[in-house]
C-alpha cells in the first residue's frame, strides 16, 4: 500500500520496508524531480497513502499533503483550482482520532473562520447585484443598530474588523451562540470598543453574527440558507453553514493538539486561558451536535477542500465558474480593495484587510484555527485550499503555508511554459528570487546538486538558500517579515494566535 505509485510519484529507495524517496518523471529526457520523506512529532517511519487526483504539474501537493500525514497528521485533504477547474483533489489520513475510519473522497470538517470566506462572499453578491450598499449605514437594514452611537457604522466596517465590536460586551458562550436573535440583539444594543472605520480588531465570531443578520435583513433568508440556495446549491459545491443531520456520518471531528484535550480553548494573543474561559470556544464546543446545526456564520463551516476551493474560484475567476455567474468582474474586485492596513488591536499585529478577506500581497485569503485555509490568486485564476481535522498549536504551524507553496511549484512551470493567459509577472513566482528560492531538485539535463531532504517532505530547495529561508522570503512578499518564526498559516491565521 505504502509503496505503490501516489500521483505520478514512484518509489525509488526504502527503509524498512516503506518508501522514503519518490521520484516523478517531467516532460523531457531525463528529467526527473526527487522527493524525501522524513518523519516527525515521534510516530515513526511510514508513507501515507494519499487518494484523488492531480495533474504532473502539481504533483508537489499530493506529496506535501502525505508529508504532513507522515509527520503526524491524522488526516486531510487538499486542493489547487486553476480556471475553475480542479488541477488537484486529494486526500488521505482518517477521519477519527483512533485512525480506524479512512478520510474519504466526501469527507468533511468544521473549517473554523475559513468560513468567514464564505459569509464575505454572499455579502459581495448582494452588494454586486444593487442590493446591499457596502459603502452604506448598518442600520438603513438593522434600525436597531444604530443604537449605542453606532449610526456611523458602515457595512464594509464589518467586513474589514473596524467597526469596534469584536467580542461582546459581557461573558458569551458556545450555548449563547446557538440563539441567533439573543447574540444579534445584544451586538446592536452595545457601544463600539473605538470609533468605526478608524481601528481595526479581529471579530473572529462577531463578524459573522453582524454581517449575517445584515443579509438576513436584505433577503428575509439566514445567512447559512441564502449561501446554500444561491451560492453552494448553483456551484454544487459541498459545504454547509448550518449543517443538515443527514450529512453527519461523513463529519470529521476536530482533534486537539497533542497533549491537550477537548477543552482546548480558541484565543487571542495575551489573553489568558481562564481570561478567555468565559468567552473562548472549546474544541468541544466545535464537535458537538448543536455547534454543527447552528449557524454561526464566523466559524461553523463544514466542508473540504474541494468545496472551499470551487466556491473561492468565484472570485479567482472574475465572478464565473462551471458556466455559473454570481458575481461581474467588478464585483469581485471589491474583495480586494483594501479597507485597513495597521496593526490589529486584538492580533497585536500588521494585517491588511479587504472585503472580509485578508489581503497578503497580490493574494487574499484568510485561515481557521487548526489550520485549514484557503488563498486565491486572482491573477493566476488560481484557489488553493487545505483543510484538516488534526488541530496544532497555531505558532509554528506551517502546514498551510506547505500546501501553498506546493502549489506554487506547479505554477511556475505553468508559467514557465506559457500555459497562463494571466500576467505573469504580478504572481508572486514570476519572480526570479522567487523561483531560485523554489527550485525542485531535479536529475539530468536541469541536474543541481543533491542536498538532504527536508523535515516537511517537500523536494529540497537549491543553491545556498534553505527552504526556511524561502518560506521567510514568501511571507516577507506578502507583507510579513523575513526574520523569526514563520506565521501559521499564509492567509488569515498567519497570526500566531489561536482564534477561531
Amino acid at each position: 500500500m505504502a509503496n505503490r505509485p501516489v500521483c505520478g510519484w514512484r518509489p525509488l529507495t526504502t527503509d524498512g520496508g516503506l518508501a522514503r524517496t519518490w521520484i516523478r518523471a517531467l516532460p523531457g529526457a531525463g528529467r526527473q524531480i526527487r522527493l524525501t520523506v522524513a518523519g516527525q512529532r515521534g510516530l515513526g517511519s511510514r508513507v501515507a497513502e494519499i487518494q484523488g487526483s492531480c495533474d504532473d504539474l502539481f504533483s508537489a501537493v499530493p506529496g506535501a499533503l502525505a508529508a504532513l500525514l507522515d509527520a503526524g497528521d491524522v488526516g486531510g485533504s487538499a486542493a489547487v483550482f486553476v480556471d475553475g477547474q480542479p488541477v488537484v483533489d486529494v486526500w488521505g489520513g482518517f477521519a477519527d482520532a483512533d485512525r480506524t475510519i479512512p478520510w474519504q473522497r466526501d469527507t468533511i470538517v468544521n473549517v473554523w473562520s475559513v468560513t468567514k470566506t464564505m459569509t464575505a462572499l454572499c455579502a459581495l453578491i448582494l452588494a454586486d447585484h444593487g442590493e446591499l450598499d457596502l459603502a452604506g449605514p448598518v442600520a438603513r437594514y438593522w434600525p436597531e443598530f444604530a443604537a449605542a452611537g453606532k449610526d456611523g457604522v458602515l457595512v464594509r466596517h464589518l467586513l474589514a474588523h473596524t467597526a469596534g465590536l469584536p467580542n461582546w460586551d459581557r461573558p458569551t458562550t458556545a450555548e449563547d451562540l446557538y440563539d441567533w436573535q439573543t447574540a444579534t440583539a445584544r451586538l446592536a444594543a452595545q457601544a463600539p470598543q473605538w470609533k468605526p472605520g478608524t481601528a481595526a480588531g479581529y471579530h473572529s465570531i462577531t463578524q459573522g453574527f453582524l454581517v449575517g443578520e445584515v443579509v438576513r435583513r436584505v433577503t428575509g433568508r439566514s445567512l447559512g440558507e441564502f449561501f446554500a440556495e444561491d451560492v453552494a446549491g448553483p456551484l454544487g459545491a459541498d459545504f454547509h453553514i448550518g449543517l443538515p443531520a443527514e450529512y453527519d456520518h461523513r463529519v470529521a471531528l476536530s482533534i486537539p493538539p497533542p497533549s491537550r484535550d477537548e477543552d482546548y480553548v480558541a484565543s487571542a494573543p495575551g489573553r489568558t486561558a481562564a481570561a478567555a474561559a468565559g468567552t473562548g470556544i472549546r474544541v468541544r464546543d466545535g464537535n458537538s451536535v448543536a455547534w454543527r446545526r447552528a449557524q454561526i456564520p464566523a466559524a461553523s463551516g463544514f466542508g473540504n477542500a474541494r468545496s472551499v476551493a470551487l466556491v473561492q474560484s468565484v472570485l479567482a475567476c472574475g465572478g464565473t465558474v462551471r458556466g455559473v455567474r454570481l458575481l461581474s468582474q467588478a464585483g469581485c474586485g471589491c474583495a480586494r480593495e483594501e479597507q485597513f492596513r495597521g496593526e490589529d488591536r486584538i492580533l497585536g499585529m500588521a494585517m491588511r484587510y479587504g472585503m472580509g478577506y485578508g489581503l497578503f500581497g497580490s493574494t487574499y485569503g484568510w485561515g481557521g484555527w487548526g489550520g485549514s485555509m484557503v488563498m486565491i490568486e486572482p491573477d493566476a485564476r488560481m484557489v488553493v485550499a487545505y483543510v484538516t481535522n488534526q488541530m496544532l498549536e497555531p505558532t509554528g504551524d506551517n502546514r498551510g503555508l506547505e500546501i501553498v507553496m506546493a502549489a506554487y511549484d506547479g505554477l511556475s512551470w505553468r508559467l514557465r511554459n506559457g500555459k497562463l493567459p494571466t500576467r505573469p509577472r504580478s504572481c508572486p513566482m514570476a519572480d526570479p528570487r522567487w523561483r531560485s528560492g523554489r527550485t525542485t531538485e531535479i536529475h539530468g539535463c536541469c541536474s543541481r546538486s543533491p542536498r538532504q531532504g527536508t523535515s516537511s517532505g517537500l523536494p529540497p530547495t537549491s543553491g545556498s538558500s534553505s527552504r526556511q529561508a524561502s518560506m521567510a522570503g514568501y511571507v516577507h512578499s506578502l507583507g510579513g517579515t523575513a526574520s523569526g518564526p514563520l506565521p501559521p498559516n499564509p492567509v488569515g491565521c498567519r497570526l500566531g494566535v489561536n482564534a477561531c
